[in-house]
């Protein structure tokens, strides 16, 4: 470490302003403060907060907290291959075919988003801000393992130039950055992210008797859509999955199913959760009111159900709610963005409510699109600064009333 520190102190330099290339300074001050904490401090004088953590360091916490999924993603697209075409194959060989299928995908959206950064910080003539390096790995997670890498691209690029950049870039945003991504590749090419496309499956591969590849939200609106039992047409549709177990309430929580990369696993967004709350990163109130919110309304849906109302769909056990689908990824991960969420205490708890009873409701309703999270997040994201206002207008009615003159 001392030799790279070295050799960073003879370039610096030349990458200064006036210097041979110092049109670059502040990509050699991204590189720089990347591997090393910053050399520069808040003035002497002055109310400041000082605290051993950056903007750096921050991202870098919210990245490892992301790890788990990510890791256990190229296991389960491993696993849901070897599944589908019935053949045998350990832990390790597993991962290793999905990393293989993985990284490109993460290395992809890395390098278009990053392209991005860098000239737009060239062109704008500010240090390249730390926030892509969580949406970088954001963004492969919640895309299928088939999807083509030049779509990739294109939806990164065009999340971080429409929902980040044109804002002003780093901490300005509206949107959550990763979920435009998803948006706008959901939207513009559906058959890529939609169907069964959630296994890698090479051409001209032969697959076991009976596969689907559906996940469970699919199987589940496929029920409700074919009018079956209404108070148990739900858990039924699941249990005669083809592959015994496979949405089984300990297995979906697990996350051994079909799914996008790294949102299948309940488990693994609990212990991106705890790490998260433990460093101070991730803000628990949000991510146990969208858990609630979307129980919640789970609950009152199955009433309805329970009284042969609507579809199978209302019958699905609302702790089923909380481990299908992206909910657990987009709570932890996604809803808890410091910049797109509600800022006030008070406020992100009706966010996070918000959040989990939107996604319930599209998914029971919205026949479209079984998955909620995404355009539940972002309608809260654009409802996130009138929820603060509200909040806030009511501590100012509340003092108010207090005041004496």
């Amino acid at each position: 470490m001392k030799a790279l520190r070295s050799l960073l102190d003879k370039q610096k330099p030349h990458f200064a302003e006036g210097g041979k290339y110092g049109k670059f300074h502040y990509l050699f001050e991204a590189a720089e403060t990347f591997m090393f904490v910053p050399d520069h401090t808040t003035p002497a004088k002055g109310v400041q907060v000082r605290d051993a953590i950056d903007l750096k360091r921050y991202m870098m916490t919210v990245v490892i907290a992301i790890l788990p999924t990510l890791f256990f993603g190229m296991w389960n697209v491993g696993h849901q291959h070897y599944i589908a075409t019935g053949e045998q194959a350990d832990f390790l060989t597993k991962f290793l075919l999905g990393a293989k299928l993985v990284l490109p995908v993460v290395i992809v959206a890395y390098t278009a988003g990053g392209i991005v950064e860098v000239i737009f910080s060239l062109w704008r003539k500010h240090p390249i801000n730390e926030g892509f390096l969580v949406t970088g790995i954001l963004i492969p997670l919640i895309l299928p393992v088939t999807i083509p890498l030049w779509q990739v691209a294109l939806g990164t690029v065009f999340a971080v130039l429409i929902a980040k950049e044109v804002f002003g870039g780093t901490g300005m945003n509206i949107l959550n950055i990763a979920m435009t991504a998803r948006a706008f590749l959901y939207f513009a090419y559906p058959t890529e992210l939609s169907g069964n496309v959630w296994t890698y499956l090479p051409v001209g591969s032969k697959t076991v008797d009976g596969y689907s590849g559906a996940t469970a939200l699919s199987v589940l609106n496929e029920a409700s859509v074919a009018a079956v039992d209404v108070q148990n047409g739900a858990v039924a549709a699941l249990s005669d999955s083809w592959y015994p177990d496979l949405f089984s309430f300990g297995n979906m929580f697990f996350g051994a199913i079909p799914g996008c990369i790294g949102e299948t696993s309940t488990l693994m967004c609990l212990i991106g959760a705890a790490i998260l709350i433990i460093t101070g990163t991730g803000n628990w109130k949000i991510i146990f009111s969208v858990f609630a919110g979307a129980w919640a309304m789970g609950l009152l849906l199955n009433l309805f159900a329970a009284n042969g109302l609507g579809n199978a769909f209302l019958g699905v056990p609302a702790h089923y709610h909380l481990v299908m689908g992206g909910l657990a990824f987009g709570a932890v991960y996604m809803a808890t963005d410091p910049v797109s969420a509600s800022q006030t205490e008070t406020g992100k708890w009706f966010y996070g409510a918000l959040i989990g009873i939107f996604t319930v409701l599209i998914r029971v309703f919205n026949p479209a699109y079984p998955e909620g999270i995404m355009l539940a997040v972002l309608l809260m994201n654009v409802f996130a600064p009138l929820i603060d206002y509200f909040v806030v207008d009511a501590n100012k009615k509340r003092r108010l009333k207090r005041a004496t003159v």
